[in-house]
């Protein structure tokens, strides 16, 4: 049945699904139309007035350029966790691990898991360790002769990208690990309600609740991924695998012809660079604690061992610029999805939104409409810094009035902000360059792991 359901999805998809920017470009029209019609803006009056002001805050501050800065650090994680993901251990690790599954369905279900589980550590490295690695996966099951489903195996790669809000990579959690930065995000007087003032990771990443959802969430993904698998050998598509290897490691055997050939091959720059970055990063862990870290600390980490890795600026310059150019959908698209949260918040829809969820909800019933409203932004605003922006205000004014932790209620925009990922291809752009396979293609099975999950986030949301 599961099989079934993956299938018409996919077909739908395949039919009707456009390309990711096209779909950023639809969205911020249609935001446009739901902020000139269905919008509030204090000085204007007429339609003229309302639409100079929602342009005005499409192009100002808090609309296109926003995430200028943001948007760098996603970009930063993209890189870093390309580069880890292509060094020569990494590499090795995942050749080694694709020889595993003998059969279609645990292929799908090893990379599904190795994903998820990443994605809890850093999403961008999910992200592209569960790209390469569904490649190849699909390249070793070739050899072997066994037929694999590459649209399907392409969507377990992407499954990092639900998992990973409830990670240490996880937007709305980490900007309420300290206090400055939980300042940032809230209105004074939500800011001052709070006993602490910060939510540390230990009460939202290392909760018993989101143990018990994350944990479960990497064994539900497998088994989904395991049943959604293509019986019929009319109903496989082979993964493009033409392109699929990297281009040969520069060669390193010959003798240096001059001093710059010489310190590009040389582990001496890297290794001190590092060393800096771990000096660096421990520095932060020891006087702000392990449960502060933010993205700036997490690219740092990543960087350091990243360079490690592959020990050579040669080596790592090359798997950067590699990884570079899966930034493009982030460049480009990020200023269009700024824009769409500057115009619904300046016209007060994403509020309206989130407090009539709110409004209807009690102590048991407020997270999960928390959840479920966090989902439906994801769509519109598929950032979840951008997004806790927005929202996170409104969440923790909800958890006041409704007797709810504050801790549980950043969970529940979490939970929702990653669920919705299975549907907004946004972030699988880079993974889609990797895999050649279309988006289109992937987002059928991915919806069915989602309904799955969003089942078990309400069960964790209700038990604790």
């Amino acid at each position: 049945m599961i099989a079934s359901l993956g299938r018409i999805l996919t077909r739908v998809f395949t039919k009707t699904a456009p390309d990711p920017f096209v779909i950023a470009v639809g969205l911020t029209l249609l935001s446009a139309i739901l902020a000139l019609t269905l919008g509030t803006y204090p000085d204007a009056e007429t339609i003229p007035q309302k639409a100079n002001a929602m342009i005005d805050a499409w192009r100002g501050s808090d609309g296109l350029w926003k995430f200028l800065r943001f948007g760098m650090q996603m970009c930063l994680i993209l890189v870093t966790g390309h580069a880890l993901a292509a060094s020569k251990p990494v590499r090795a690790l995942i050749e080694k691990l694709a020889g595993l599954p003998n059969a279609a369905p645990t292929a799908a279900a090893l990379v599904g898991l190795l994903a998820g589980g990443l994605g809890l550590i850093n999403w961008g490295l999910g992200l592209i360790v569960g790209a390469l690695f569904a490649r190849e996966v699909a390249r070793v099951c070739a050899l072997k002769g066994i037929r694999v489903h590459g649209p399907l195996l392409a969507a377990a790669g992407y499954m990092g990208l639900l998992t990973f809000h409830g990670g240490f990579s996880g937007s709305a959690p980490l900007k309420m690990s300290t206090e400055a930065q939980a300042r940032d995000v809230l209105p004074t007087s939500i800011y001052e309600s709070l006993e602490t003032g910060a939510v540390p990771i230990s009460d939202t990443i290392l909760s018993p609740m989101n143990l018990f959802v994350s944990g479960g969430m990497l064994i539900l993904i497998p088994i989904v991924l395991f049943l959604l698998t293509p019986k019929h050998d009319n109903e496989i598509i082979p993964m493009p695998l033409d392109d699929e290897s990297s281009a040969p490691e520069p060669n390193n055997t010959d003798a240096p012809s001059g001093f710059p050939d010489w310190i590009e091959r040389s582990p001496i720059v890297v290794w001190a660079l590092a060393l800096m970055l771990l000096w660096a990063f421990t520095r932060f862990s020891t006087k702000q604690g392990f449960m502060s870290l933010g993205p700036n600390e997490v690219n740092t980490l990543m960087l350091a061992l990243g360079l490690i890795m592959h020990g050579s600026v040669r080596s790592y310059l090359r798997a950067a610029e590699d990884g570079a150019r899966g930034c493009s959908g982030i460049i480009l698209q990020f200023p269009l999805y700024a824009g769409i949260m500057g115009m619904l918040a300046s016209s007060g829809l994403v509020s309206d939104f989130s407090r009539f969820m709110g409004s209807v909800a009690n102590e048991t019933t407020a997270p999960i409409f928390t959840m479920l409203s966090a989902a439906i932004v994801n769509v519109f605003v598929p950032s979840g810094g951008g997004q806790w922006g927005i929202q996170g205000p409104i969440a923790l004014q909800t958890s006041a009035e409704a007797g709810v932790a504050p801790a549980k209620m950043i969970m529940a925009v979490a939970y929702g902000d990653q669920l919705t990922n299975m549907l907004q291809p946004f972030w699988a752009l880079p993974l889609l360059a990797i895999t050649k396979v279309k988006a289109r293609e992937i987002v059928g099975y991915t919806a069915v792991v989602m309904l799955i999950v969003a089942v078990w986030m309400v069960v964790g949301l209700l038990v604790f």
